[in-house]
């Protein structure tokens, strides 16, 4: 692994897109910002991260996805390989929120933006930002969040972390192609509030209940409605209420 590691950066997906294509730049090269100003989370939403206290970081992937439906599968991996280096330090209720937030019980401790691009010949680009609150105390603006430090009592060594969860996820890129089928079931046995009767909010306002079943290989979310219908739904289409 290559780690470039600044001091500060608006968007650590933004300055590894940038040298990408500037340089040459070696596969699984990683790029992690002490304090990134304009963090971004799903659809543009900011990411509200303290100065030196978490792990903003961006990976690049390339050579890796071979088929376009590969898309999801390689964000689901991603959030499980973080959660699985979470559970080793026994953080407790980990759960996976549609698509990709990284949740403890009902509170958010991270998120992953995947930003893909592919080239003319086929060749799939992807750029993989996590963002893990890790010792910051205080959310002012993000109060459904929390923390390792505010779970667990304890200050974590942030390039330790960095280091377990790249390891992590690099030993679990080898079963996108080998056992994606597991991949799925695994998710799905993390996937936050499924099967559960829940209140959902769409775009227009409007308010319904349902229960999460499952979410497709195109990474829409499959929910039952009271009318036993189901109905799907792609990424800020809807929100949960809980």
């Amino acid at each position: 692994m290559h780690i470039i590691k600044l001091s500060a950066t608006p968007s650590t997906n933004d300055y590894l897109k940038q040298l990408y294509t500037k340089q040459v730049v070696a596969n699984f090269t990683i790029v992690v910002a002490s304090n990134q100003s304009k963090g971004k989370g799903q659809m543009g939403t900011s990411w509200e991260s303290e100065s030196g206290k978490n792990l903003t970081f961006s990976i690049l992937l390339k050579d890796l996805i071979v088929d376009v439906k590969q898309l999801f599968t390689l964000n689901i991996l991603v959030s499980l390989a973080l959660v699985e280096v979470l559970e080793s330090y026994k953080i407790p209720n980990l759960t996976v929120k549609w698509p990709n937030d990284i949740m403890s019980g009902n509170l958010k401790l991270g998120g992953i933006l995947i930003e893909n691009s592919i080239k003319s010949d086929g060749e799939v680009i992807s750029i993989v930002g996590i963002g893990l609150n890790i010792n910051q105390l205080y959310f002012e603006k993000a109060p459904n969040a929390t923390s390792l430090h505010l779970i667990s009592g304890k200050s974590f060594n942030l390039d330790e972390l960095l280091l377990d969860f790249c390891t992590s996820i690099k030993q679990n890129l080898t079963m996108l192609e080998k056992d994606s089928e597991k991949i799925w079931v695994n998710y799905h046995q993390k996937l936050f509030k499924k099967v559960i009767p829940m209140v959902f909010e769409d775009v227009h306002g409007n308010k319904f209940m349902g229960i999460i079943q499952k979410v497709s290989y195109d990474g829409l979310l499959h929910i039952l409605l009271e009318d036993d219908s189901i109905a799907k739904f792609e990424v800020k289409e809807i929100k949960m209420l809980y």
